[in-house]
């Protein structure tokens, strides 16, 4: 979609912060407000200008640009909120989606609120939300955590903490480390509900949803990934003691419509003794049954 048919007009604007969600993959999905307040501010602050650039050209948007990211904030922000004490009005966006989440923006935020300066917010895509109402995963209930990690040690610990949420989780992952962070996802939160979303709003947008183990699966032998993904996991199944008569019974059931290591990952999901007793008691009811 573009604007070439209908010129966006300009508004009456007070001085102060506006931030601005913008599309994360569809022009379309763009609002007449944050077009019209994108017009009309004295000022955008971005993330990367030359993406912030195409979005304005599309719709024929032709104002002065600022960038503000990770590396340069601290030394930004003191120039953008002068601006805005000198009656100026701003607007923040992210390259895309919703500013201030997984960004510094809230920085920018905290400072307007300490310096008394009118914050105002036009809501649009957030690939977060996307993703989890996408998913089919339970959404009454939901925490975010945003990008995991990078190094499998402090990943590890973060899944272990998480571990402790009883609610769906969101979460944002590179293409590069999507695999490594499903292997530890399973390895540490068991085989779990998932859906694991790309492309959202796009032409392409491709979402897969099953079990951790099964999505693992069906990634490997799939086609190079790449772009961006949102993993949502379902809640942590309910924990249940049972003794180990009881655990061979269900396990004995399990392994009728699946393989020994799924039956062995589904019931330590909904236990709370450890992997290794599982599989030990696996085997044994396993060799119960060929004898």
């Amino acid at each position: 979609m573009t604007n070439s048919k209908h010129e966006v007009g300009k508004i009456d604007l007070k001085p102060g912060l506006y931030i601005v969600a913008t599309p994360i993959g569809n022009l379309g999905d763009v609002s007449l407000r944050a077009l019209e307040t994108l017009n009309s501010v004295d000022q955008i602050a971005c993330e990367d200008t030359r993406v912030t650039k195409k979005l304005l050209k599309s719709f024929a948007i032709a104002t002065r640009l600022t960038s503000y990211h990770e590396y340069n904030a601290k030394r930004n922000r003191p120039k953008l909120i002068a601006k805005m004490l000198d009656g100026r009005a701003l607007a923040l966006v992210s390259d895309a989606g919703t500013p201030t989440i997984c960004d510094p923006g809230y920085k920018l935020v905290r400072e307007c609120i300490t310096n008394n300066i009118t914050i105002t917010f036009l809501p649009g895509a957030s690939a977060s939300l996307s993703g989890l109402v996408l998913s089919g995963l339970p959404t009454d209930r939901f925490y975010f955590h945003g990008y995991l990690a990078p190094k499998q040690k402090k990943r590890k610990q973060e899944l272990y903490d998480l571990n402790t949420i009883p609610t769906t989780i969101v979460i944002y992952e590179t293409s590069e480390r999507l695999m490594g962070a499903l292997e530890d996802i399973l390895a540490v939160l068991g085989n779990r509900e998932i859906a694991v979303a790309r492309e959202l709003t796009k032409l392409y947008e491709e979402i897969k949803r099953g079990r951790v183990e099964e999505i693992l699966k069906e990634l490997y032998s799939n086609q190079k990934l790449k772009g961006e993904y949102v993993i949502v996991l379902g809640p942590k199944a309910a924990e249940v003691v049972v003794g180990d008569k009881e655990l061979s019974k269900i396990l004995l059931n399990r392994m009728e419509d699946m393989s020994l290591k799924d039956a062995v990952l589904e019931v330590v999901s909904l236990t709370k003794r450890s992997r290794q007793e599982i599989y030990k008691i696996a085997l044994a009811v396993k060799k119960a049954k060929k004898g």
